[in-house]
C-alpha cells in the first residue's frame, strides 16, 4: 500500500530552540552584545528590531540578525524607531535631514518583508510597550557608544521582558575586538589590519519569509514633512539640499567613486573643490554603512593608494574615534584627554592671549582671521566643515578663549549645533585632539598651547588655495541671503 505523505507543518518555538540554525545565532559572536539573555519567549509571536543608530534597512547587520531569528523561529519581524524632540543638542536641521532618512528606511524594510512602525517618545517608553503590544519574542538592537545612547540601551534592558541583544551594525572591525582605549592609530591600525579580511565581506540580504498578517501597529505616517510638523523643533534651520536618507548616500557614493576616488590621497585635504565622500552626515544617521563604502572602493579601478587612503579614513581613524568615545566615559570633556596635555595646558593656562573672543563673537564667525571665519561660516551654512580646517578652527578657539576647559566646551557646543554629522565620535575625537592632545604626541613647548600641537594661520592658509576657499564660503553665504 501506497504510503500518505503527511502534511509538513513549521516547527513550534520549543522544536526551533534545538535547531542548530537558532543555536549559531544566538551564540557568543565579537559583534554581538547580550543586555537581556535567554532564548526567545515560547508565547511569543515576532521579533522586534529596535532601529536606531543604524537607520537602513540594507547592509544592516543589526536588521539581518533579527530576520534570521525570526525565520528560525517562525515569526514575522517588527522594526520601530522611537522619534523623541529633545535629544540633546539636536537641531531642526539634524531631525529634518533623519526624517528623510526614514522614509528610504521604511522602503528599503519593507522590501525585505519587514514593516517599520515610528512613535514619538524615547526609546525607553517606545519601544518595551510596543514589544508587550506585540507579544515580542526577543528584542534586537543595534549598538551606540555615545552616553545617551548606553543609556537609552541599558534602561531597555531594565523595561523589557524578553531578550534583549545588541549588533555592532555601524563599524566594519567590531568594537569588542578591542578592548580598552587605543593610544593612538599607530596602536590601533596593526591590529585592525590584522582582521580587517574576515569583516571586508559583503553582507547577507534575507527576506523575512513569514509574512506580517493583518494591519500595522499604530504609529506615526512616515512622511518627512508631517513628522516635521509633529515634532515642532526649532534651533538651527535647515540646509538646503542636504538631503538624508540611503538612496542620497548611494548617489554620493557613486559620485565619489566615480569622480573623486583616483585622486582622493592627493587631494583630500583640499576644500575647493572637495574630494571626500561627503558622507560623514548619512554615516553618523546610519544611512549608510561604512562596509559599502569600503567595498565598492576595493571594487573599483582607482589606483591602490587612494583605496587603501579611503580606508584608513574610513576604518582605522573612525573606528579610533568609536573606540575613544566607547572606552572613556569623559570624551566630550577635557578630563577625557591625556595626562601630558592636561598638565601642559594647566602649566600655561595664565599665558596671555593674544586676543579674547566671546563664544557668541565665535558663534558668528566676528573674528580678526579671515580663514577662520570662512570656516565657522561654512559650518553654519553648509552644515559642514572640511576635517583640514576642523583642526585648525578648533585650535584657534583655544588660542581665543580664557582657557581650555571653556575652548573645549565651545568647540563641542558649536561642533554638535552645526554640523550636520554632530554628536559623533569623530567629532568629540577631533575636539579632544586640537585642543586636549588626543591621539597625538608633545611638540615643541609654546604660550598657550604647552606641548600641545599648534598650527598658525600662515603655516595652514598654505597647505590649500585659502583664497578660493575663503572666496568659495563667500558665495555660499551670500546664496543664504
Amino acid at each position: 500500500m501506497k504510503s500518505v505523505k503527511k502534511p509538513s507543518r513549521s516547527k513550534t518555538i520549543e522544536e526551533s530552540l534545538n535547531d542548530n540554525t537558532l543555536a549559531m545565532l544566538l551564540a557568543p559572536h565579537p559583534r554581538v552584545r547580550v543586555l537581556r539573555p535567554g532564548p526567545p519567549d515560547p508565547e511569543g509571536k515576532c521579533v522586534v528590531y529596535w532601529m536606531q543608530r543604524a537607520q537602513r534597512g540594507v547592509d544592516n547587520p543589526a536588521l539581518n540578525m533579527a530576520i534570521a531569528l525570526g525565520n528560525a523561529v517562525g515569526q514575522p519581524v517588527l522594526a520601530v524607531f522611537s522619534l523623541t524632540a529633545d535629544y540633546p543638542d539636536a537641531q531642526r536641521r539634524h531631525y529634518q535631514f533623519l526624517v528623510e532618512g526614514l522614509v528610504d528606511a521604511e522602503t528599503d524594510l519593507m522590501a525585505r518583508g519587514v514593516p517599520l512602525v515610528v512613535r514619538l517618545g524615547r526609546p525607553g517608553e517606545v519601544v518595551p510597550v510596543l514589544a508587550a503590544e506585540m507579544g515580542a519574542s526577543l528584542v534586537v538592537g543595534d549598538e551606540n557608544p555615545v552616553r545617551i545612547g548606553q543609556q537609552w540601551r541599558e534602561q531597555m534592558a531594565g523595561a523589557l521582558e524578553v531578550p534583549f541583544h545588541l549588533v555592532d551594525a555601524d563599524v566594519v572591525v567590531p568594537t569588542s575586538l578591542f578592548p580598552k582605549e587605543e593610544f593612538a592609530a599607530r596602536t590601533l591600525r596593526p591590529k585592525v589590519h590584522r582582521v580587517w579580511e574576515e569583516y571586508l565581506r559583503p553582507l547577507p540580504s534575507p527576506h523575512a519569509r513569514v509574512a506580517w498578517n493583518g494591519s500595522r501597529p499604530a504609529g506615526e505616517a512616515i512622511d518627512a514633512d508631517a513628522l516635521m510638523a509633529k515634532l515642532k523643533v526649532g534651533g538651527v534651520p535647515e540646509v538646503p539640499g542636504y538631503r538624508g536618507g540611503t538612496s542620497e548616500a548611494r548617489r554620493r557614493l557613486s559620485r565619489f567613486i566615480r569622480d573623486r576616488l583616483d585622486h582622493y590621497a592627493r587631494d583630500r585635504n583640499e576644500p575647493t573643490p572637495y574630494a571626500t565622500t561627503e558622507l560623514s552626515a548619512h554615516l553618523h544617521f546610519g544611512h549608510i554603512s561604512p562596509l559599502t563604502i569600503a567595498l565598492e572602493a576595493r571594487q573599483s579601478e582607482a589606483p591602490g593608494e587612494n583605496v587603501d587612503s579611503l580606508l584608513e579614513e574610513l576604518i582605522v581613524r573612525r573606528e579610533l574615534a568609536i573606540n575613544f568615545v566607547a572606552r572613556n566615559p569623559d570624551y566630550d570633556r577635557l578630563s577625557g584627554c591625556p595626562e601630558w596635555a592636561r598638565k601642559t595646558l594647566a602649566k600655561h593656562a595664565a599665558d596671555p592671549r593674544p586676543v579674547l573672543y566671546t563664544a557668541a563673537e565665535l558663534e558668528a564667525g566676528k573674528t580678526h582671521d579671515p580663514l577662520w571665519n570662512a570656516a565657522q561660516t561654512e559650518m553654519v551654512v553648509t552644515g559642514r566643515m572640511h576635517n583640514y580646517l576642523r583642526m585648525y578652527w578648533a585650535k584657534k578657539i583655544l588660542e581665543w578663549s580664557v582657557n581650555a576647559e571653556a575652548a573645549f566646551r565651545i568647540a563641542i557646543d558649536l561642533n554638535d549645533r552645526y554640523e550636520m554629522d554632530g554628536r559623533d565620535p569623530n567629532g568629540y575625537t577631533g575636539v579632544a585632539w586640537a585642543i586636549g592632545g588626543k591621539h597625538d604626541r608633545p611638540w615643541p613647548e609654546r604660550p598657550i598651547f604647552g606641548t600641545v600641537r599648534f598650527m598658525s594661520y600662515e603655516s595652514t592658509r598654505k597647505k590649500f588655495n585659502s583664497k578660493a576657499y575663503i572666496a568659495w564660503v563667500g558665495e555660499k553665504e551670500k546664496g543664504r541671503e
